[in-house]
């Protein structure tokens, strides 16, 4: 994978992956999380270390298991059910790793609250420096991988010091770990105690390991994986050469490695983990079979070991429109948003008796069902001057009619909108959210006018100074949202009635990525995301950098490589990267407030992109007999939907 490519979030890659392929998962056998002892219920099943699952206890009786006691570390994370405190199905996307992990995969370090409104403990709890340049982390004595072996701080400098550091596995050490271009130093402190020391402050590193990305910390089992490294293993070419590879990375990240949301760790049920489940039978075209992990490290306020569902199966689905149906049977929790669409709504919402279920709110991260991100570093001299006119912009906006375009494609959901935060974040900026979404050809006419596009052709085509038509082609990733292709035609012909000629191109995902990250495009066609809390650690789409720039990838570039590659941006995105440099060092939350709302306020006057629709609140479907899924689900990039509102406490009601 590129470097580029890295920064796309989990979503982009399930997304570019392709495939029609979807899966449902079936779980059989309960979001607040608390290590204050205070919290716990008196008596001798406090603490968590007394109570036996019912589908272990035959395995300890036969002497294949250690009782309870010895498999729990000496003080389990204690997990308070939503509401009550059995099976779970439910359908995910594809068969890739992706839509595995945000089910049952996410148990990282730190962890993202159930409402997604901060940073919780998990596996570690941590003290932070007052200048936030040291990180002590405390992890929990006596846990355990689900082979038994001790999990200790070892395993975390295993991750960071020969997975991360390693160039052949990581060309690029990750940028979440190297605040102003410094990489972290760790330090072993003891067997349960690590430090992270920065050259600078690190205002984002909870969040940082609370997300995807930092999952790998936590998913590296050193008494395992070291077997597969160059480092620990003199013989490894022999197992390469077993395994009909070419490279010894291949066959590390092969085996799980990558520690993160990749197949592979789906595939090798001997890779231990610290999830609620471990595989049983390896994800292939049919299904995944997890079973119950018999040391996993949290319990309930009564001391029954989590978690309370015994067996995981993930089924394969390859058509989307019997997995409808099974949604409507009430067969499935949680499924897949590729199938809860405004247009399955009304289905579903008929259905509710039939099936026994209820719908829900989903509180999504995502905000705009289509931006069109015109190429301002476009290889082309003339074309980039256009694209970087701001009145072109502003006239195309003005002439697109969002209200028909919500009734058309839509089902009447959603509101016109831009790429801003969205309204529920504290990162609101209306100005920015709202500003030239009023359906105007006159005024559209009058800014392309101003923009110097005066003169047309016979047919009515508006011409550049340079005597060449004012067209363009806005390419759109196929297999992605099913309201591109329509709405793509609908604003072809509303830039056909102010003269600016449109090509629609559907794109396959390879390609796609690779002619957008090679600055070939014109333009592209693509959702936005990051709107809540996750608008400040993933900004891309209100200024050039990140992955999720699709709009001057050339800028972007620079900013990431810290000028190496890529072009320097002019005076206002140059403004906010300096802007957001300062906001990565300040530990103060109030301030960094302040600064991101002013990225926001040059991301009003700069106008980089063309949005459409606000998404609308999404929703989703629980089985009535299914408890302890809080209210609303929040959903996002960032935010791996639902595994972080606590799967491993579901359970079924009889």
């Amino acid at each position: 994978m590129g470097d580029q490519q890295r920064h796309l979030t989990r979503r982009d890659l399930l997304r570019s992956a392709g495939g029609a392929a979807l899966a449902a998962t079936s779980l059989a056998g309960c979001d607040l999380l608390s290590t204050d002892p205070t919290n716990q219920p008196k008596g001798k099943a406090a603490g968590g270390k007394g109570k036996e699952a019912p589908g272990l206890a035959t395995q300890v009786k036969a002497g294949k298991l250690p009782a309870v006691k010895d498999r729990l570390p000496a003080r389990p994370l204690v997990l308070k059910p939503v509401q009550e405190a059995g099976t779970w199905k439910t359908f995910i996307q594809g068969i890739d790793g992706s839509s595995v992990y945000e089910n049952i995969g996410y148990d990282p370090l730190v962890r993202w609250a159930s409402d997604f409104s901060g940073v919780i403990p998990n596996i570690v709890t941590w003290e932070v420096d007052a200048d936030g340049r040291e990180y002590v982390f405390h992890l929990r004595r006596g846990m355990r991988w689900s082979d038994g072996h001790p999990f200790t701080a070892d395993d975390i400098a295993f991750a960071f010091s020969d997975v991360l550091s390693d160039k052949d596995l990581f060309p690029v050490f990750p940028e979440w770990l190297a605040p102003g271009g410094k990489p972290a130093r760790f330090t072993k402190v003891d067997d349960v105690t690590c430090r992270f020391s920065f050259a600078e402050p690190h205002a984002f590193f909870l969040e940082r390991l609370a997300s995807p990305e930092g999952n790998i910390l936590a998913a590296s089992p050193k008494h395992y994986l070291r077997q597969f490294h160059k480092k620990y293993n003199p013989d490894l070419n022999k197992l390469v050469k077993q395994a009909r590879l070419t490279d010894w990375n291949q066959l590390y990240f092969g085996k799980g490695g990558d520690g993160t949301s990749g197949l592979a760790i789906w595939q090798n049920p001997d890779l231990p983990v610290l999830l609620p489940w471990v595989v049983a039978t390896p994800l292939t075209k049919d299904r995944l079979v997890a079973k119950r992990n018999p040391y996993y490290w949290k319990t309930d306020p009564n001391g029954r070991q989590l978690p309370y569902l015994d067996e995981v199966v993930v089924e394969v689905v390859t058509s989307p429109e019997t997995a409808v149906l099974k949604v409507s049977n009430g067969e499935y929790t949680l499924p897949s948003t590729d199938i809860l669409t405004p247009s399955n709504k009304p289905v579903f919402a008929r259905s509710t008796d039939k099936g026994d279920f209820r719908m829900i709110d989903q509180l999504t991260s995502d905000i705009n069902n289509g931006v069109f991100c015109l190429n301002l570093t476009h290889k082309d001299p003339a074309t980039r001057k256009l694209f970087q006119n701001k009145d072109f912009r502003i006239g195309l906006s003005y002439a697109v009619n969002r209200v028909e375009l919500i009734k058309a494609v839509h089902q009447r959901q959603g509101k016109p909108y831009q790429s801003a935060p969205r309204p529920e974040s504290d990162f609101h900026d209306e100005k920015l959210a709202t500003q030239y979404t009023k359906y105007d050809v006159a005024e559209a006419n009058r800014r392309l006018d101003r923009a110097g596009l005066t003169r047309r052709d016979e047919a009515g085509w508006r011409l550049r100074p340079d005597g060449r038509r004012v067209a363009f082609t806005v390419e759109l990733p196929t297999g992605f949202d099913p309201t591109y292709p329509a709405t793509a035609e609908l604003v072809q012909n509303y830039w056909k009635a102010v003269g600016v000629q449109l090509r629609v191109q559907a794109q396959g995902g390879p390609l796609f990525w690779k002619r957008l990250f090679a600055n070939e495009h014109d333009a592209v066609l693509y959702s936005a995301e990051n709107g809540l809390r996750d608008a400040i650690l993933d900004p891309g789409w209100f200024f050039p950098v990140g992955g999720r720039c699709y709009y001057a990838r050339q800028w972007a570039d620079w900013y990431a490589t810290g000028g190496a590659s890529g072009e320097k941006p002019p005076a206002a995105p140059l403004h906010q990267m300096k802007l957001y440099d300062t906001i990565k060092i300040t530990m103060d939350e109030k301030e960094r407030r302040r600064l991101f709302a002013e990225i926001l306020r040059i991301s009003a006057a700069e106008f980089y992109t063309i949005g459409t629709v606000l998404i609308a609140g999404r929703y989703s479907i629980v089985q009535n007999k299914v408890r302890n899924v809080p209210e609303p689900v929040p959903e996002g990039s960032l935010y791996p939907d639902p595994a972080p509102a606590g799967p491993e406490q579901f359970y079924l009601r009889a």
